[in-house]
């Protein structure tokens, strides 16, 4: 993903983001996107084990 990014070009990045920001804002984006990735991936989960739960046949009583 980084592969063509050299380590000055990273840099450069992390100190626009610092400007933009500040200091005290980036954990709290950081903590929104972690917690928006939780929810996406929850519900990558969820529709997955529907998707598994179509392909098995239910057991009758």
């Amino acid at each position: 993903m980084f592969g063509n990014l050299g380590a000055g070009e990273i840099l450069l990045i992390v100190l626009v983001i610092l400007i933009l920001f500040g200091a005290k804002k980036i954990p709290e984006l950081a903590q929104g996107i972690g917690k928006g990735m939780r929810e996406f991936k929850k519900a990558l989960n969820d529709v997955q084990d529907e998707v598994k739960n179509i392909d098995k046949p239910e057991d009758k009583k």
